[in-house]
């Protein structure tokens, strides 16, 4: 249904955007660093159900909305590009690496999990991005676009639980070393910067059909 270049294309841009240093990796190594292992491998999977929610209101809503009209379709379009290329001038110019604060704070697991899950459910910032990246990578002549979008986004999804499980269970092994390696995290911001940056310029030519 989805256009094997297009899949594939998907899957680095994700990668490069998963593992570069943002506010979910921080959350995840933070609470595995504080609080063990289990804390970090449960904020993981709290972080990765909170995404879901907006790929899946991205799939339907979006759809909806560009289906039924073409001044909707501009509005998005144009609020999507210019937030993804705003993202990759402020990653790009960021020059603080990576930093952790170190909270001794005592947290329920149950609490831990919510948190990951409500921190990215209410950020429109989240919410903004998947409505602007998601659709550049559907085949619109195959149609069925809803159902591509949550095939993406459940993609997208589980790279990034894959990804943050894995962190989340090494937390304090990872947190050192990327506080270590400053030069690391801020290529990998700049290349993700880079990404962002493109694709907010693709959104900005996309044509509606």
């Amino acid at each position: 249904m989805i256009e094997p270049t297009k899949l594939i294309l998907f899957m680095g841009v994700s990668w490069v955007l998963i593992v570069a240093p943002g506010p979910d990796m921080l959350y995840v190594i933070s609470r595995g660093m504080t609080q063990g292992r289990r804390a970090g491998m449960l904020s993981a999977v709290g972080v990765i159900c909170g995404i879901l929610v907006h790929t899946t209101a991205a799939a339907f809503g979006l759809s909806l909305i560009l289906q039924t009209s073409a001044l909707a379709f501009l509005v998005v379009k144009y609020l999507g590009a210019a937030y993804l290329i705003y993202l990759g001038i402020k990653t790009w110019r960021e020059k603080s690496t990576f930093s952790l604060q170190n909270s001794s704070l005592d947290v329920s697991f149950q609490r831990v999990f919510w948190q990951g899950v409500l921190s990215n459910v209410f950020n429109p910032k989240i919410a903004i991005f998947f409505l602007a990246f998601l659709p550049q990578f559907v085949d619109k002549g195959s149609g069925h676009i809803p159902l591509q979008m949550v095939t993406l986004g459940l993609t997208f999804a589980c790279f990034g639980l894959c990804f943050l499980l894995v962190i989340g269970y090494s937390s304090g092994t990872i947190g050192g070393w990327l506080v270590s390696q400053p030069r690391y995290a801020q290529f990998l911001q700049r290349l993700a910067a880079g990404i962002l940056l493109g694709l907010g310029i693709r959104l900005a030519l996309t044509e509606r059909h």
